[in-house]
């Protein structure tokens, strides 16, 4: 009867501790009490450079380039996508093939569920590796959140972006945020390279941060060894600005984008020579009685840039007995 009691006790307790932990304030940093409204730009600067990135840098079918922004201004409870966890249906066709309808569908039908959208907004494509894309959006004090994405054009199912960016300090709307961005990839497709044909990851994967080391294939487009770190394939400013959106549901009338040049010092990143491996030995040359040569070959496969590691010889050499002699 004691064993009982006690039991029964230790469940009160903890039953009551999970009442009173769920009756606990928020902290001030979680609550957004500015202004109801506050009106932002978003300005999306492509560095996609064949310095910054000369493997495989995708120069024609099609050259390098970015497709149309997607955001959206939400509470905490929505998340357009996440590193580390499977990539939503919408996202998946965003990423492989830039088709943002079923994106936008997943988006209102959250907003119709438990109302955590407040809009959605987009920007133009940008025609080449580097540009800028820009548009306003309105985020909502209970909706202080953006995320948005950017799909890397040729690529199998990579990206930009950004996920749940709170643009409110407690009582006040941040002026200004600027990030450099990295690629990702949604984990639904096993492509390596830019140019890389459809072949779905099957089961899916998770989203991952895409690194110089990771993956870890020579294959891989962004595989660059030599490097800590990738240089950010991309920038985005917010900007909050005065006044309201005349419609905030219209999300393509106010999209600009301006020329392929940006005035930023563009880092050059080294590509180091690959060569393929050695041919078999051909056969040897030369006198009966006399010492022959002969020679193996190998290509190259990927030529240096930016001061990267030289190729070494293509040709070898070395001494052999004259076959077919006497």
């Amino acid at each position: 009867m004691f064993l009982v009691y006690k039991h029964c006790t230790v469940v009160l307790a903890m039953l009551s501790m999970v009442e009173y932990s769920s009756c606990l304030p928020l902290s001030e940093d979680s609550i957004c009490t500015a202004e109801e409204i506050a009106k932002y730009s978003i300005v999306f600067t492509g560095k996609w450079t064949q310095a910054s990135f000369p493997k495989q840098y995708p120069l024609y079918r099609p050259p390098a380039q970015w497709s149309t922004l997607l955001g959206v201004t939400h509470s905490s409870d929505y998340h357009m996508w996440k590193k580390l966890e499977p990539a939503s249906n919408g996202v998946r066709d965003f990423a492989e093939k830039g088709e943002a309808w079923p994106l936008m569908k997943e988006i209102e039908t959250a907003g119709e569920k438990i109302q955590s959208v407040h809009g959605i907004f987009s920007t133009a494509s940008i025609s080449g590796g580097t540009g800028q894309a820009s548009t306003e959006f309105e985020a909502h004090s209970r909706h202080p959140f953006v995320s948005f994405m950017v799909r890397i054009v040729p690529s199998p199912d990579w990206f930009v972006g950004v996920d749940t960016l709170n643009l409110c300090e407690g009582k006040h709307w941040k002026q200004t945020a600027t990030l450099e961005l990295h690629p990702y990839d949604a984990g639904t497709d096993s492509g390596f390279t830019f140019s890389s044909p459809n072949f779905a990851t099957i089961p899916q994967g998770i989203v991952t941060e895409i690194t110089a080391s990771s993956p870890s294939h020579p294959a891989n487009s962004f595989y660059y060894p030599r490097l800590k770190s990738l240089p950010p394939i991309a920038k985005v400013v917010f900007t909050k600005v005065k006044g309201r959106l005349s419609s905030f549901l219209d999300i393509v009338s106010n999209v600009t984008t301006t020329g392929n040049e940006i005035a930023e010092h563009i880092l050059e990143t080294p590509l180091d020579c690959e060569v393929s491996v050695w041919s078999s030995w051909g056969l040897c040359r030369g006198s009966c009685g006399t010492a022959g040569v002969k020679s193996r070959t190998r290509y190259i496969r990927l030529k240096p840039a930016n001061n990267g590691t030289a190729c070494p010889a293509l040709n070898e050499d070395k001494e052999c007995d004259p076959e077919n002699c006497v």
